[in-house]
């Protein structure tokens, strides 16, 4: 029977990975006493070729893992796309913001500080002046500043803790993503093993087995072209005219007797005689 050296249920790129299943069925056919005869009706490379040539058949038998490998994978590649856009798009922002990103930190670090410490000197001096001369205007004027400067502590530490939020949930989100991203990996993993045990027990191995069971015999090869000559091949042989061999072969049939005939002339005589 002729089988088809392509499998048009296999794809391309899982065509490596089927003669690597292929070859560990044959590497560790020793350990499977179904395949104890490898080497003594068909050797290794025998079986290998033969189950190359049948790759269509032998994969069918694991179709339904198969078609669930491929639909994971190709459910984990589409969001792999979008997601790397993603990931190019955010490095170009962080390449951008990365000039300013120190001093933003510095400022968003030394504002409460700075802000701070001028509140309380202010605050301060304005009170023991106050309470030294209450009459004077300028303690007032120092009593306000030292609010001012308060009010911008207090901003400055909120503004702190929102971009410390910011910067905790923009961690955790990139965390989930990579966790979702590995848990789809080994999704893709667990199918793709799945896929690979189905082949080798249902598919490589019986495969082996009945072929060491029934090899069966080799194609016959082709009767070689004999050239075409003047007189074209009417579908019989000439009739055979050759002569019988000396050792008692081949009779040749009765030939036919054909006799001359007869043209001797009348007899005639004189005039006086009548022919009989």
């Amino acid at each position: 029977m002729h089988m088809n050296s392509s499998a048009p249920h296999l794809l391309a790129e899982d065509r490596p990975e089927y003669e690597r299943v292929l070859d560990e069925a044959l590497r560790t056919a020793h350990h499977r006493p179904e395949l104890a005869a490898v080497g003594q009706r068909l050797n290794t490379e025998q079986l290998r070729t033969m189950a190359m040539n049948a790759s269509a058949i032998v994969a069918a038998a694991a179709a339904v893992e198969y078609d669930h490998y491929v639909k994971v994978r190709e459910e984990g590649r589409t969001p792999s796309a979008a997601a790397a856009h993603t990931g190019s798009v955010l490095a170009m922002g962080d390449a951008t913001e990365t000039t300013g990103a120190g001093a933003v930190a510095v400022v968003a670090v030394l504002t409460p500080v700075l802000a701070g410490t001028a509140a309380a000197i202010f605050l301060l001096v304005g009170y023991l002046l106050k309470m030294l001369t209450p009459e004077v205007a300028f303690a007032q004027t120092l009593l306000t500043a030292g609010w001012i400067f308060g009010a911008l502590t207090a901003a400055g530490i909120l503004v702190a803790a929102v971009g410390l939020l910011l910067t905790a949930l923009r961690n955790g989100s990139t965390a989930f993503s990579e966790g979702r991203g590995s848990e789809r990996t080994q999704e893709v993993d667990r199918a793709r093993e799945a896929w690979r045990h189905a082949l080798l027990e249902r598919g490589v191995v019986p495969f082996l087995r009945d072929a060491l069971a029934d090899p069966g015999t080799p194609p016959a090869a082709p009767a070689p072209r004999r050239p075409a000559g003047r007189i074209p091949d009417l579908g019989y042989s000439r009739p055979d005219y050759s002569s019988p061999g000396p050792d008692g072969g081949t009779t040749p049939g009765p030939r036919p007797s054909f006799s001359s005939p007869d043209f001797s002339s009348p007899d005639f005589g004189g005039p006086d005689h009548k022919p009989e």
